[in-house]
């Protein structure tokens, strides 16, 4: 993982600051998230801790996360326990993945105590353990017991031992004879695995950026680690030595084309060569909070809006399920002329045809030479019945795709609107705009009403922009809210977009009276492409028009509107957070 013992270095380092400062407020976003506001001579800081699997991370937020109405029993833990305490010390052993923070805190007798707060960053196994003066645990925020690791339990009431740790190097100590000697160790193969074995606290993209630097862009194995490549990886090492304890690193973020976040670390990274964009961060806090705020937020909301996306995946597969059968049955009435044709040539031909036949062949005279045609009958019915039985079904067919026709473009639309809050509920940001969703879904059916508990949520405003030219740029952040800025909001001169035949949010720019200049048009374009199912792509269709082109059919869904007179820009997604 990315986040290896020497990044989580250079955050205690950042966190020093904080030694001395009183706890303030203890808060749990989530079930594996912790949140403590200190106090200090500078101010107040929020430090997050998380223990999820695929984010685990300490660091100094300074995003606004939204809590539960309910505090979960472990944020009770720690109110309980560190509540009003101080901060001693922040301690790591090593480049070990643990970082131990150690409060003088009160207990229920009025005695001040130790309590230990251990932070392990440790992928999957991550947790956060609250440890007292006598080595006991507290409590975690993951209980482990033995059926899920017979080597180390951790359970209230357990003596804390460490996780199991390998005798490795560490980097910022070790000499060129070191790495030699342990490398001879270890069998021969790629060399940045290698690395990651020899040392401590070494992640994957350090060790490979190491060997970049050393090879100069070459693939060596560990057999290879002799003269030229030695010299050049010593001094790699012993300059990622010395930035990490002078506090001179230089934070990246490594991001693919499309700008989806790959990678980072606190060394320059130069290996990928063209194939990923790096962009560097003041601090390492920094790009802790920017790498995982989106990722997490998203999982986040994930976690309190489950049933939503069972519900609108369900009903997702059954709209497309009954529109493929529908489609079929339309295809299978297209041959109604046929029908109609059988029916006239037996109506023509009654006289040839008698009750008990299985089959007549007649001439159809419609085609040029008469060809014979032969039709099949039912042997119990009269020739009457027969021609009146094809006739029947032509008009059963012909009615079929009148109806089905309509049902198939009613369907359509339904699943439009079903992918458009799907959409909605991916970019939701905070439960009121969750609670918004399962009120526009309850109030089209698809969702109980009773399942809405407490008061409404209070409706959040439009997002807002201020494009380079200064003009006022509004997004919708649900169907309900784009219908409010389209149809009642927005003036007749405002410009509407709406990326083309992909869902997403209304935009308005906000005209007044004034020209809207193209550089506004291609800015809020971007926006909207951002704000839509296309985000993360690199060339978005985005239409564009004068508000009075846009009408909202009677009886249609929420946000679902007709326009004409548009204009298309193709444009690149832009993340207002990055901008």
């Amino acid at each position: 993982m990315a986040l290896d013992g020497a990044f989580l270095h250079t955050v205690k380092k950042e966190l020093e600051p904080l030694i001395g400062g009183r706890v303030d407020k203890i808060s749990q976003p989530s079930r594996e998230e912790v949140i403590i506001t200190f106090r200090t001579r500078g101010g107040n800081s929020k430090l997050l801790f998380s223990a999820s699997a695929g984010s685990a991370r300490v660091h100094i937020t300074k995003k606004s996360i939204e809590n539960p109405k309910v505090p979960p029993m472990f944020c009770m833990l720690l109110r309980k326990h560190l509540g009003n305490g101080r901060l001693l010390d922040i301690r790591q052993d090593g480049l070990e993945r643990i970082l131990y923070f150690d409060f003088e805190a009160m207990n229920e007798l009025g005695d001040m105590v130790r309590v230990t707060l251990a932070a392990e960053i440790m992928g999957r196994c991550s947790n956060l353990v609250i440890i007292n003066a006598d080595g006991k645990i507290i409590d975690s925020i993951k209980r482990v017991d033995a059926e899920m690791s017979r080597e180390r339990m951790v359970l209230p009431g357990m003596t804390y031992t460490y996780p199991p740790r390998d005798s490795r190097l560490d980097f910022r100590t070790c000499t060129k004879e070191d790495i030699v000697s342990a490398a001879e160790k270890l069998p021969d193969g790629d060399l940045a695995k290698t690395l990651i074995k020899i040392f401590e606290g070494l992640s994957p993209i350090v060790a490979r950026e190491w060997v970049y630097y050393a090879s100069q862009g070459g693939d060596p194995l560990k057999s290879d680690l002799h003269g030229e490549l030695l010299e050049r990886l010593a001094f790699a090492v012993s300059q990622t030595a010395l930035e990490c304890e002078t506090g001179r690193c230089s934070f990246t973020v490594v991001k693919d084309k499309e700008g989806l976040l790959k990678d980072f670390s606190f060394i320059p990274i130069n290996q990928y060569v063209g194939l990923m964009e790096t962009k560097e961060l003041e601090s390492a806090c920094d790009l802790l909070d920017y790498f995982y705020s989106e990722r997490d937020s998203v999982s986040r909301m994930k976690q309190r809006s489950q049933d939503m996306y069972k519900l609108l995946l369900n009903a997702n597969e059954r709209i497309a399920r009954r529109l493929a059968n529908q489609r079929q049955e339309l295809k299978e009435s297209a041959n109604r002329e046929e029908l109609k044709l059988k029916g006239d040539l037996i109506s023509a031909n009654l006289y040839r045809v008698e009750k008990g036949m299985t089959s007549v062949a007649v001439e159809n005279f419609y085609e040029e030479g008469c060809p014979q045609v032969e039709i099949k009958l039912d042997p119990r019915l009269t020739p009457s019945q027969n021609m009146q039985h094809y006739y029947a079904e032509y008009r059963k067919a012909d009615t079929a795709e009148k109806i089905l026709t309509e049902q198939i473009a009613k369907g359509e639309e339904e699943l439009a609107y079903i992918d458009s809050v799907f959409d909605a509920l991916t970019r939701t940001n905070g439960e009121d705009e969750v609670n918004e969703l399962r009120i526009e879904l309850a109030e089209q059916g698809y969702l109980r009403s009773a399942k809405l508990k407490g008061k409404p949520p209070k409706s959040r405003p439009p997002l807002e922009f201020t494009s380079p030219d200064g003009f006022k740029i509004l997004i919708g952040r649900n169907n309900k809210q784009n219908d409010m800025l389209t149809t009642k909001l927005a003036d007749k001169t405002d410009i509407w977009l709406h990326t083309k035949n992909i869902t997403g949010s209304h935009v308005i720019i906000r005209a007044d009276g004034q020209e809207v200049p193209d550089d506004t048009v291609m800015y809020a374009a971007r926006l909207a492409a951002f704000h839509s199912k296309a985000k993360n792509s690199s060339q978005v269709p985005v239409d564009y028009v004068p508000v009075r082109f846009v009408k909202k059919p009677s009886g249609a869904k929420p946000g679902m509107v007709i326009f004409t007179n548009n204009r298309t820009l193709y444009v690149t997604p832009l993340n207002p957070d990055e901008e």
